[in-house]
């Protein structure tokens, strides 16, 4: 005998068996019971809450010879014709690829045809916003006039794609998501009339994984008891089949986001790779991770809303007060634009590596968050004792960071003052080197400031974002490294940087083109 999925096995086929919709079951047993039946209903909500189900059971109920309390018998003739697929009184269509207006054109013909056998002849069509403009029109004319014997039932995952005018002639039920302790409770009793042996804390992974449908949840198990077929299926088998991550690795990522530690981040993505684990998985789990820091952050009483273990929550209140909550909302604003582009990407794991360094490096972006976040890494060492003096006539040669020991010292760490004699004689003629540039490149170096970055590499700063985009490109990096060799016999290293404190210059790097024309100066005036 051939194997039956888990969702189809256990369909409801009664309201009672209906998990989670209470509020449109009991509508409608109220309805077949006082003899209130509509003519028309629209059934909505996301997948798997029920909507088909639910449409099966109430065209077996309107039909059923004895119905008792508004269910049906499930005994009489009508009830297992209906059940086997075999009755002429439910016509199941698929709007996806039956949206013409000739099918529906069909349906309007038939309806003109009395039941042979039952009460009524029930029209389940799915997906029914998937027809065209010109069926929504044919269809109107029935629903607005149809036979006493007619009852059509439509059902959608998106209601706001259906035209008014047939909404208006519908009665509208919405399907909630099912919450995940009644997915819970559903699949540990479904997994007891199974036999399989399936850990409580793995049917909580899957209830929240299936996002309120009944039937992912149904799926996804199905597909970890196949992988572990006959064996006990625990959590980190779970975790296995869904490439899922444990919520231990997010506490650590965490951990080196908040500390800056780039290698230990990427080298923990790494990890994560090897082990097989989906990128895509790992994004959505962890936004939702840094969520529920968020909330426990924003109020005492959250953990109702929370649905994980007193175990795990006793950690996350702990890591929620290691980050400010600025700093929670720019990483979940950057993963969640991450989840969207990492959908379609080739490259996922690029992506995410690129997200965790925006993570750790909040300099790399200039919105508001991330300008938050920089000033309190600011406050965070000028309470530790550094502090950064600006260059002041002389001074302005070196920078001069003092830091204070638990003693009250102070230690001085200085810039070298020498200048490589190199980038000395780029300065010197940097007027005459750039006068043989090309015309866009030329002009945006004439206002640049020149100084000193480490290693001895000659900095270009430049006061606006436009001109330091152009001119760090590298065929125009490349173009100016070959008019300083051509003009002083050496190939000098260049970085170029965009001011962005909004001070002036001066006031955070040292002015090369000051200090050495000085000497030029003095050295005249020696002669």
């Amino acid at each position: 005998m051939s194997y039956t999925a888990l969702y189809r096995k256990f369909r409801p086929r009664e309201f009672e068996d209906v998990r989670g919709q209470e509020h449109i079951v009991t509508t409608l047993k109220n309805q077949i019971k006082a003899g209130r039946i509509g003519h028309a209903y629209l059934f909505c909500g996301t997948r798997g809450t029920g909507k088909t189900t639910i449409a099966k059971i109430f065209a077996r109920a309107v039909n059923c010879e004895n119905p008792a309390e508004g269910s049906p018998c499930g005994q009489c003739a009508s009830c297992k014709a209906i059940a086997a697929g075999n009755s002429m009184n439910v016509i199941e269509i698929d709007a996806a690829s039956n949206n013409g207006v000739d099918n529906i054109r069909e349906i309007r013909e038939e309806v003109a045809y009395s039941p042979a056998e039952g009460k009524y002849k029930v029209y389940i069509i799915d997906e029914v916003h998937m027809l065209s403009i010109g069926a929504f029109n044919a269809l109107l004319k029935t629903l607005e006039e149809p036979p006493s014997y007619v009852i059509f039932i439509l059902a959608t995952t998106e209601a706001h794609k259906i035209p008014i005018t047939i909404l208006s002639r519908c009665q509208r039920y919405d399907f909630r998501r099912i919450t995940i302790d009644v997915i819970s409770e559903r699949l540990t009793e479904l997994m007891e009339k199974e036999q399989v042996e399936v850990e409580p804390k793995a049917i909580r992974y899957l209830a929240k994984a299936a996002d309120g449908s009944m039937r992912d949840a149904l799926s996804l198990l199905d597909q970890c008891i196949a992988f572990y077929l006959g064996e006990s299926l625990t959590y980190d088998h779970v975790l296995e089949v869904l490439g899922a991550v444990d919520t231990e690795l997010f506490s650590r990522m965490l951990r080196k986001l908040i500390a800056k530690d780039i290698t230990g981040a990427i080298s923990l993505l790494e990890e994560l790779m090897i082990q097989g684990r989906e990128p895509g998985q790992f994004v959505t789990d962890f936004t939702w991770y840094l969520r529920n820091l968020l909330l426990l952050q924003s109020s005492d009483n959250m953990e109702d809303v929370l649905d994980i273990s007193s175990e795990n929550l006793l950690l996350l209140k702990e890591e929620a007060q290691m980050a400010e909550g600025e700093q929670l909302m720019r990483y979940i604003r950057i993963f969640s634009e991450l989840s969207n582009q990492i959908r379609y990407a080739v490259q996922k794991r690029i992506m995410i590596e690129i997200a965790l360094i925006k993570l750790c490096k909040p300099e790399m972006e200039r919105d508001y968050g991330s300008l938050i976040q920089r000033i309190s890494q600011l406050e965070e060492k000028m309470e530790q004792g550094y502090v950064l003096h600006p260059p002041q006539g002389k001074a302005a040669e070196q920078t001069v960071y003092q830091e204070q020991d638990t003693t009250g010292q102070e230690q001085n760490q200085q810039l070298p003052k020498a200048v490589p004699e190199d980038v000395r004689q780029v300065v010197k003629n940097w007027r005459s080197i750039i006068e043989d540039l090309s015309g866009g490149l030329k002009n945006y170096l004439k206002s640049a400031h020149l100084s000193l970055a480490g290693e001895g590499q000659l900095l270009i700063v430049l006061e606006d974002e436009v001109a330091e985009a152009f001119v760090n490109s590298q065929a125009h990096i490349r173009e100016l490294q070959e008019a300083i060799a051509e003009k002083t016999g050496k190939e000098v290293e260049i970085k170029v940087r965009f001011n962005e404190t909004g001070q002036p210059f001066e006031a955070s790097y040292v002015d090369l083109g000051k200090i050495i024309n000085m000497e030029i100066t003095i050295e005249d005036e020696e002669e």
